[in-house]
């Protein structure tokens, strides 16, 4: 036996050197390839910024490439446009904002909660220059988002806010995604974004990738992934190692980080599906079905305890069902019992197997990293959220659909984190420190949305832009389609416009702020069926960077 084993000690020490051998020659082959590919200009940078100039000063501006990683070719998502001035001057204070859609404002961005916060600092602290970049983008996740922190972390940040959460499941590297692999192990995730990232992996995936068109939240349609799946225990363990790192990131920087738990709608929204828990049989199915049908019957007539007793009875059978949720909720708020009734609709959003929602557990990790990570902050939005709401439960005035906010919930957001930065804002920058509960001192969000110009046209329009989303799928498919239609084409009926007053609005709007751009380019929108000569030059002025191609409402380019 001794002698057997002194043979295989013999003969691993033999293979070892040829192995590392091998693997030695691999890494440098691969190195000289990537370089020769990187020489003769193929592929492209990952980094999330690259140089460019603004009003002829250097900046770095958004890398339009950075996606590529995470993203099929022909369906990268990018956020709106932005440049980083190279120079910082003394007495300017740099935000970043890291999230997804809810995050950059959709369906509008010019009236995000960053937007209200950066006119709600501009009032408090005039003496003080602040510059707020929305890094927000559609369909990303906390896999996007800890490189988008690590790159900007080298741009002399001062505040990261970190708003993120709903598309854990969905997004790239999710179990739910129909964008990349998913429901992978975060070693492997890292290892996959990182060979992406090189110009082999690059040409690579060139090669063997169809291009593909974004089709919306319907290309999800059958990815389903139930709560109780396996894969939900990467997904609460990828989302809290990569809220670390990417807060651990931000604060080698210097800069103060706030994480805020995510509102949703609860009340509003029911799920967008639902699936049977394992095992039903076809007998167990058919009595579900038929309790369900008698509870719909029961509810229709307002008979809510009855209604309630058929819920309860299929719940017995079969409680893992989104929609029972939801129905058993609505039934509890028509009987005045919202306690309860808001249980059942967490419930039904933390069931409902299409997860575009942050459920209870990714809040959860929200609220014990932002509350307990060293040197981060916390601004729970949840509990604001539901505090402002009709008998503590979040719906549809301050969340059009599932999680992009209204103008009163971007506000109210934009308040609770204006509070939490003022407490601790440096003392030079004010005498009078805020404390996190006032509310006095803050402007109002009718002052902000006139800083703003968030103006009837654009209500109309924003309301138009939800309505006609709100009619295709997973939408059509909840069991409150109708109701949310209703809710919103209320909002879309075209008030008697006035032009000229919209105009004006404009106009004095960029008076106070000449250099925001944002303002310019909705104005040259707006302009464009009035007047194409003033529409164009308010949208040459609207540039991000120098050299960023503008085009009008028709395509057109201009120059």
């Amino acid at each position: 036996m001794a002698e057997q084993i002194q043979s295989q000690s013999l003969g691993a020490r033999h293979w070892l050197p040829h192995i590392a051998g091998a693997i030695l020659i691999l890494t440098v082959l691969l190195l000289v390839i990537e370089g020769g590919l990187r020489l003769f200009g193929v592929g492209f940078s990952t980094d999330v910024t690259t140089a460019c100039t603004l009003g002829g000063k250097p900046a770095s501006c958004y890398n339009l490439f950075f996606p590529a990683p995470f993203f099929p070719p022909g369906m990268i998502k990018t956020p709106q446009a932005y440049a980083i001035p190279a120079e910082k001057p003394q007495g300017t204070y740099r935000i970043f904002v890291l999230g997804e859609s809810a995050a950059m404002g959709d369906p509008d961005p010019a009236y995000a909660f960053s937007r209200y916060l950066e006119v709600m600092l501009r009032q408090r602290y005039p003496e003080m220059k602040f510059e707020v970049f929305n890094t927000g983008s559609v369909a990303i996740n906390s896999h996007v988002l800890l490189p988008i922190a690590e790159g900007l972390a080298k741009q002399r940040p001062d505040l990261f806010i970190i708003y993120s959460g709903n598309n854990e499941v969905v997004g790239p590297y999710g179990p739910g995604t129909a964008l990349t692999s998913g429901g992978l192990s975060m070693p492997v995730i890292r290892a996959t974004i990182f060979f992406r990232s090189t110009r082999i992996g690059q040409l690579l995936t060139k090669l063997g990738a169809q291009k593909r068109e974004w089709g919306g939240m319907e290309m999800f349609l059958d990815k389903q992934v139930p709560a109780r799946s396996p894969l939900m225990t990467n997904v609460y363990e990828n989302y809290d190692r990569n809220l670390r790192d990417t807060i651990a990131a931000a604060r080698a920087s210097g800069a103060r980080v706030i994480v805020s738990t995510v509102a949703t709608n609860v009340k509003d929204c029911a799920p967008f599906a639902s699936m049977h828990k394992d095992g039903l049989s076809a007998d167990q199915l058919r009595t579900w079905n038929t309790l369900i049908e008698r509870g719909s019957q029961l509810e229709a007539a307002r008979s809510y305890p009855e209604a309630l007793k058929a819920y309860s009875d299929a719940a017995k059978i079969d409680d893992q069902y989104a929609e029972l949720e939801f129905r058993r909720a609505r039934v509890l708020w028509s009987e005045g019992d919202y306690a309860e009734a808001k249980q059942h609709f967490v419930r039904a959003r933390d069931l409902d197997s299409l997860r575009f929602r942050a459920d209870s557990r990714i809040n959860e990790v929200n609220r014990s990293v932002g509350a307990g990570f060293d040197g981060a902050e916390l601004v729970d939005a949840e509990d604001v959220f539901s505090k402002q709401s009709v008998n503590g439960i979040v719906g549809g005035d301050l969340v059009y659909e599932h999680v992009h906010m209204t103008a009163p919930g971007n506000y109210l957001l934009a308040r609770a984190l204006f509070l939490q930065i003022a407490s601790k804002m440096p003392g030079e920058a004010s005498a009078t420190p805020i404390a996190e509960t006032a509310v006095e001192g803050v402007l109002s969000e009718a002052d902000c949305e006139r800083l703003l110009a968030l103006t009837p046209h654009d209500r109309t329009r924003i309301a138009n832009e939800m309505l006609q989303r709100l009619q295709k799928p997973p939408f059509t498919n909840q069991l409150n389609h109708s109701d949310q239609l209703l809710r919103l084409a209320f909002q879309a009926e075209t008030a008697d416009e006035d032009p000229q007053q919209t105009a004006a609005e404009y106009q004095w709007a960029i008076a106070q702020n000449p250099a925001d751009r944002v303002l310019r380019y909705n104005y040259g929108l707006f302009l464009f069926g009035y007047d194409r000569n003033e529409a164009a030059a308010q949208l040459r002025l609207s540039r991000p960077w120098d050299g960023f191609p503008v085009f009008a409402p028709d395509g057109t380019f201009i120059n």
